[in-house]
């Protein structure tokens, strides 16, 4: 495939470049430019293409003049023929301009989601902190796609302004009154267009927030739907969801309401036009100042114009809409991070000694150590310092996290919680994403080790193809499968400091009874700090510290503790739950 539409420049690799930020038009012209061959291509061919076209209404009406008129055989069959190779050239070209053009917008649909994809990457857990779920999904399913059709529509649109003024520099010359309202008319029909499709595409920006809204509540409530039916709150938001529908429904039908008025202008203005160029053409061929043929080819003109009007106000459209689409990109990559990285390299040959001095929690090297907290926030708010994800920041001996290199600290320090994803594609590769982006293939002893350790060798045998299943994300487990094959994959990872919260919650008593039992050797020599409160689990740590209020109160194992009536409550909850 390289060298043809996967060739240089179609699906750039790994690294999109820099972009142009300052402005929505220098930034879809940076991405247009960054397939220049392809696009100066594209460009040309559309040209050519509506050129040979533009030739066959000529063509066609000197056959008529010059043969069928004088009843001369010979120069019928010549313009016949003209008229046959200006087809057989323009549906060559066509497909070439085609070529071309899916290039363009696959190339620029794929340079802009590396773009997005690298800026949601560099924004890691915050993400969620700068942008909704919804606008994050508009901008990667919807926004994308609208540069890279803008990108492709440009051949189309080229090739539709020069043979414009190429038939309008021939009716020019032919019949200057035909000349003038072509040229009058055709400028005045695309200003209109080009005006209502501003109105169009803010109607079309508001439905767009609209639901962009609704895609949040509706993530929103499927996320607390447990919680909603427990406090009797499902009512209350299906009712919300009803109505932000409904709005949503509304605004739609308002915008299509709009893009079928513009439809109906767009077909209303250019046969207006169409009516008084052949109304005009007629009156001159009836006082002998016009041919027949050439009336023919006037004809001719006002239909493959009107066209060709079509096609210039779909690209401006396009245009419009990528510019918008852009507008909405640049906003998500001008998002920047809370979290400056530090710029001292973190030594590898110093084993990590992390301590939370807001908690007093610290973390023995090499050990199982469990953190039981009273509040369930606390768990979450000590595991992003540990992970350098929130400041303050913990500290490795002295010194502060946030002094090293966040690329340093993420690489030795792995936090892996129940909002983690699996992705589709290949299961082993999903389990092991490290050497899969390496070009490796997963190394299947490994893979069966951690699968073992978290007790979920039996989903792989019951899958037809093992772990080389084709998996979709994750939705043909149910829940205690996916966190297994999740928590399988953070000990793939093999982390210097494993960082696991409730990585059991949702597993049944025996088979959490073997994950806890498997930890601990699978880890022997690293790191890792469970966030839990579940019995079963900390009786197999190597030690436990119970944090109460955000601070660290007490430590030691798991037996001796439970006579600390405050551990002891949160315990003992767990088991009642």
């Amino acid at each position: 495939m390289r060298g043809s539409l996967a060739g240089p420049g179609l699906f750039p690799a790994p690294d999109p470049g820099v972009p142009v930020t300052t402005s929505p038009v220098r930034f879809l012209v940076w991405l247009a430019t960054r397939h220049r061959g392809s696009l100066v291509l594209a460009t040309v061919f559309g040209v050519l293409c509506t050129l040979a076209q533009a030739l066959v209404p000529v063509a066609v009406g000197l056959g008529i003049d010059r043969g069928l008129l004088p009843r001369d055989r010979d120069a019928l069959l010549v313009w016949g023929a003209v008229v046959l190779v200006l087809g057989v050239f323009q549906a060559l070209v066509g497909m070439l301009r085609d070529r071309a053009s899916t290039t363009n917008r696959f190339g620029a649909a794929y340079r802009a989601t590396q773009l997005v994809v690298r800026q949601a990457t560099e924004l890691g857990a915050e993400l969620p902190r700068h942008a909704s779920t919804g606008s994050v999904v508009s901008v990667s399913a919807m926004d994308v796609g609208h540069l890279g059709t803008a990108v492709e529509g440009t051949a189309r649109g080229s090739g539709a302004v020069a043979s414009i003024l190429f038939a309008s520099v021939f009716m020019l010359v032919t019949s200057w009154q035909l000349g003038v309202m072509v040229l009058v008319g055709v400028p005045l029909i695309a200003l209109s267009v080009t005006r209502l499709l501003r109105l169009l595409h803010g109607r079309q920006e508001q439905l767009r927030q609209r639901q962009g809204a609704l895609t949040d509540l509706s993530v929103d409530i499927i996320d607390g739907l447990r919680v909603l039916r427990g406090i009797g709150g499902e009512e209350v938001y299906g009712r919300r969801y009803r109505d932000d529908s409904q709005a949503v429904r509304a605004e739609g039908v308002r915008v299509a309401g709009a893009v079928a008025n513009m439809a109906f202008l767009r077909v209303l203005l250019p046969g207006t036009l169409l009516v008084a160029i052949v109304w005009l053409g007629a009156h001159q061929v009836s006082t002998g100042r016009l041919e027949p043929g050439l009336l023919v080819a006037f004809y001719g003109y006002a239909v493959f114009l009107t066209q060709q009007l079509g096609q210039i106000t779909t690209m401006l459209d396009q245009l419009t809409r990528a510019s918008v689409a852009a507008r909405r990109i640049l906003d998500f990559l001008g998002l920047r991070t809370e979290l400056l990285s530090g710029t001292r390299p973190l030594p590898d040959e110093e084993a990590l000694r992390l301590h939370d001095p807001d908690s007093g929690l610290t973390v023995p090297p090499g050990q199982l150590l469990a953190v039981v907290c009273d509040a369930d926030g606390d768990a979450r708010t000590l595991a992003d310092r540990l992970g350098r994800y929130a400041d303050p920041a913990a500290l490795h001996g002295e010194t502060p996290l946030s002094a090293y290199r966040t690329d340093d600290v993420r690489r030795r320090v792995l936090v892996a919680d129940n909002g983690a994803a699996l992705f589709s594609g290949r299961l082993a590769d999903q389990l092991d994403p490290g050497r899969a982006a390496d070009g490796a293939a997963p190394d299947p002893a490994a893979v069966l080790r951690a699968l073992e350790a978290a007790s979920a060798r039996d989903i792989t045998e019951a899958l037809p193809d093992g772990t080389a299943q084709e998996i979709s994300g994750g939705r043909e487990f149910s829940g205690g499968q996916q966190q297994r094959l999740r928590l399988a994959r953070a000990l793939l990872a093999d982390a210097e400091v494993l960082v696991l919260i409730d990585p059991t919650n949702a597993l049944d008593a025996p088979t959490e009874e073997r994950v806890a039992r498997r930890l601990g050797p699978y880890r022997t020599g690293r790191t890792t700090v469970v966030f839990t409160t579940s019995p079963i689990l900390l009786a197999h740590c190597d030690h436990v510290v119970f944090v109460q209020e955000g601070k660290a109160v007490a430590q030691g194992d798991h037996r001796n503790l439970l006579t600390y009536a405050d551990y002891r409550t949160v315990v003992s909850r767990e088991v009642t739950a």
